[in-house]
């Protein structure tokens, strides 16, 4: 089995397993980037293959890159050709980083630098509710319902549905916007000339907001969800339902909120002030 074939079979086999595009994408760059390096045909590779190219194009990254690529190599052997060609590799441990995180006033001062009223729309919600981009991108009008003050996000991360509450800040704007997008014939909540909003839009749009908000802080789209689940804590609502309302599946992912909260470290009080 040449690479093309290899490449196109993993491919049927993702879209099969209902792999999300983003996986999709991913797994077929490291296949394709990994089998052009070593230049073997894929049922040629050996475990030394992969130690090679791990040392010699992954050394620097992160433990999450090399954990990624032998994810994806992982299936791609073991689906197509019977065998795991990684199983003796030792994988590294992943790094703990804090995320990211706006205070409310670079929240604010973001929202207030935004001209395009779409775009803040957008970006509103996307922090009012705790969005993945992804998530943002895919829904759709149906997905409202404000009699009852609720969205749906369908077959979000993981394969899984969750409701939102509709912020009553935005509720007169969503609407607004649903009557538009009905009045076009069209079933996304948000969509550009060319159709649906791709993540790529989003980001872009959340850059130059934050430059003109004079935020130095890295910021994407993602970090408005970190400041959504941080913020929520400030205001001391139960971390159970922040879970709920991220759509977290483990508790655990969600208590990292529990050391970015500045507001609540500064609460602390030193032993020294108590004596």
């Amino acid at each position: 089995m040449n690479n093309p074939e290899f490449l196109k079979k993993l491919e049927i086999e993702l879209k099969i397993s209902k792999n999300s595009e983003y996986t999709l994408r991913n797994y077929l760059r490291a296949n394709k980037e990994f089998l052009d390096f070593i230049k073997k045909d894929p049922d040629k590779v050996e475990e030394d293959d992969l130690k090679l190219y791990i040392a010699d194009n992954l050394s620097e990254r992160s433990a999450m890159s090399v954990i990624l690529f032998l994810a994806s190599i992982r299936f791609a052997y073991k689906t197509i050709l019977k065998k795991d060609i990684t199983i003796t590799i030792k994988r590294p441990k992943r790094e703990k980083r804090l995320p990211s995180v706006l205070t409310k006033d670079e929240v604010f001062r973001l929202m207030d630098k935004m001209q395009n009223w779409k775009s803040k729309l957008m970006i509103s919600l996307m922090y009012a509710c705790g969005m993945r981009v992804s998530e943002l991108v895919n829904l759709k009008i149906e997905d409202f319902n404000f009699d009852e003050k609720v969205g749906h996000i369908r077959q979000g991360k993981g394969k899984k549905d969750r409701i939102f509450n509709i912020p009553a800040l935005l509720a007169d704007d969503l609407i607004k916007q649903v009557e538009m997008q009905k009045k076009f014939n069209q079933i996304y909540l948000f969509s550009g000339p060319k159709g649906r909003l791709t993540s790529r839009n989003l980001q872009k749009i959340v850059v130059k907001a934050k430059e003109n908000a004079g935020i130095t802080k890295d910021v994407h789209c993602h970090t408005l969800r970190h400041s959504f689940a941080t913020h929520l804590l400030e205001n001391n609502v139960d971390i159970r339902k922040i879970q709920e309302l991220l759509g977290h599946a483990d508790l655990s992912t969600t208590q990292i909120y529990t050391h970015v909260s500045r507001e609540e470290l500064k609460k602390i009080k030193s032993p020294i002030d108590l004596l």
